[in-house]
């Protein structure tokens, strides 16, 4: 390895992801300013949308989510074409 090109502060982190809830730990750099307690030890936290427990391709499972009826509006506009 070169030196002095590989940060030096790795520690033990929790990462939480905030689909649903689950926390792993493991070594990294990122900074935090938040902290969690995981199995009664206190670790810095870093905060997910995603995660391989919650992705669909790992899980197999597809979520479709509908923000502002967008579906809706789509197949009223494109319903015309359809005939």
């Amino acid at each position: 390895m070169k030196k002095g090109i590989h940060p030096e502060n790795y520690r033990l982190v929790a990462f939480k992801d905030m689909s649903n809830e689950d926390v792993f730990i493991t070594k990294s750099t990122v900074e935090t300013k938040e902290t969690i307690m995981h199995e009664g030890v206190e670790y810095p936290v870093f905060k997910m949308e995603i995660s391989r427990t919650s992705h669909p391709f790992y899980t197999g499972k597809s979520k479709l989510i509908d923000t502002a009826g967008r579906i809706d509006k789509f197949k009223n506009k494109y319903a015309k074409f359809s005939k």
